[in-house]
């Protein structure tokens, strides 16, 4: 763990810094002579969306120390250790392809069989009239990983949890969910109209104990988790969790999407990495778009809960069928990990070698267990987008994670670890954040200068 002092900028500090930017961008305004522009219906203008002063604001402290958005930046071909962005090349630490599988040859030439035999869509729900050959053999393949009886996939991986969450439960029932899952677990927990509760990360005493105060007034109860936690690298006890939720009587829901390809000796998973019985967990939910190099989700788990999916719920019934090419390439690649276990074990080396790389340095990576996700916390939003910058500069691509999307005192740069990875790039990159760290201001720094300029 990192000796490093983590103090991210306090709230009047901030409301001093957007001070001071509204008054430079006061004098750009009053030196451009700019027309101004005739009020706008309070209801119908977009500018008044909650959160859009507060993106504005971000944009302009941005600009105003001259810092690049590192968002949608153009690839300019297949994302990979590598790629090409505005004609340069740089290592990338911002690719989920875990095991290099997008781009293999085996998954395009499958994708592009597809086409030639079904063309590039499905043209209609699977329902109606998108069922093709390809959507059921991927299916039983994802099953038969799990020891499951059935399996059903969805064009979307965020779709799959918001949807599969809202069709199982309702008004007399619970859902209980770490406090760090993702957006698309809470969602569809909001749209099911039950009731939401969550427990501290990872916590699973506390789990427990409001288990043991409030099962008896619900009907049935949802404990949803994930497998890799996308934003801290890090894994739930699966064995623990299993003991809970038998004793209290409720379904659990494992979200699989990092996980699939990164843990466990052939990569199939958290079950495999505890050794424990998959059939044991009532819903496996994963995404196609990591290891498996394509894009949707699925649900794996008894053949009853496949089939009531299937006609109830709105992403599935109400959505077109995955396009067969991206099941082909699925399918494709998932062949591969089942039969090329060395590109997990070449992903969990990569991952324990930056760990190792990180600490030795002084660089925070938090409670990751080192497959696949690493956090750098800088507890700095600012801090941790100017180190990305000047990673940027140095050829590296890796793109930090601020608040909102995490506490103003874990902001963070998140480096994606793939089986492809050198060890060279790993070295040069982790010794970079290193020296970078050391020379990036904090956000009072940055406070401090943008003061004296107004002086």
């Amino acid at each position: 763990m990192s000796t490093r002092k983590q103090s991210g900028i306090s709230a009047d500090e901030y409301k001093a810094l957007l001070g001071h930017v509204s008054a430079r961008r006061a004098e750009k305004v009053s030196e451009q002579a700019e027309p101004v522009a005739a009020p706008r219906h309070s209801t119908t203008d977009f500018t008044t969306l909650p959160g859009y002063r507060e993106l504005q604001q971000q944009k302009a402290v941005a600009n105003l120390i001259g810092l690049q958005n590192p968002f949608f930046r153009i690839h300019e071909g297949r994302a990979a250790v590598e790629t090409q962005i505005g004609g340069r090349s740089y290592d990338n630490f911002a690719s989920y392809d875990y095991l290099g599988l997008n781009g293999h040859p085996e998954v395009a030439n499958a994708a592009k069989a597809a086409i030639d035999q079904y063309g590039i869509s499905a043209s209609a729900s699977r329902v109606v009239a998108g069922e093709r050959p390809i959507h059921r053999v991927l299916e039983k393949e994802i099953a038969d990983l799990y020891g499951a009886e059935d399996c059903v996939v969805m064009v979307s991986g965020h779709a799959t949890n918001v949807t599969t969450i809202a069709a199982l439960t309702g008004p007399k029932d619970i859902i209980i969910h770490d406090a760090l899952a993702h957006n698309s677990i809470i969602m569809g927990a909001k749209l099911s109209g039950a009731e939401r509760r969550s427990f501290p990360h990872n916590d699973l005493a506390s789990l427990d104990a409001l288990l043991g105060s409030i099962r008896r007034g619900f009907e049935r109860v949802l404990i949803v988790v994930e497998g890799v936690y996308s934003m801290d690298g890090d894994i739930p006890d699966l064995p623990r969790l299993l003991e809970i939720k038998h004793r209290h009587n409720a379904w659990l829901m494992v979200d699989e999407a990092h996980a699939l390809g990164v843990l466990g000796a052939r990569g199939f998973g958290i079950a495999e990495h505890f050794g424990v019985n998959p059939s044991e967990v009532d819903l496996w939910m994963g995404t196609l778009s990591k290891t498996l190099a394509g894009c949707g989700g699925y649900i794996a788990g008894r053949a009853s809960l496949v089939d009531y999916l299937k006609c109830t719920a709105g992403g599935f019934v109400y959505s077109v069928g995955m396009a067969p090419a991206i099941a082909a390439a699925s399918l494709a690649a998932l062949g591969i990990l089942k039969r090329e276990p060395e590109r997990v074990q070449r992903l969990a080396q990569n991952g324990d070698l930056f760990v190792q790389c990180a600490r030795t340095s002084g660089l925070n990576v938090g409670t990751s267990v080192g497959r696949a996700i690493i956090p750098v916390i800088t507890g700095d939003s600012l801090r941790a987008s100017l180190l990305g910058h000047k990673l940027f500069e140095s050829g590296i691509n890796v793109l930090p994670i601020i608040h909102p999307a995490v506490p103003e005192r874990a902001a963070r740069l998140r480096f994606f670890v793939t089986a492809e990875h050198t060890a060279e790039q790993i070295r040069r990159a982790v010794a970079l954040t290193a020296e970078q760290f050391a020379l990036v201001p904090s956000s009072s720094s940055i406070l401090g200068q943008i003061a004296g300029m107004h002086r």
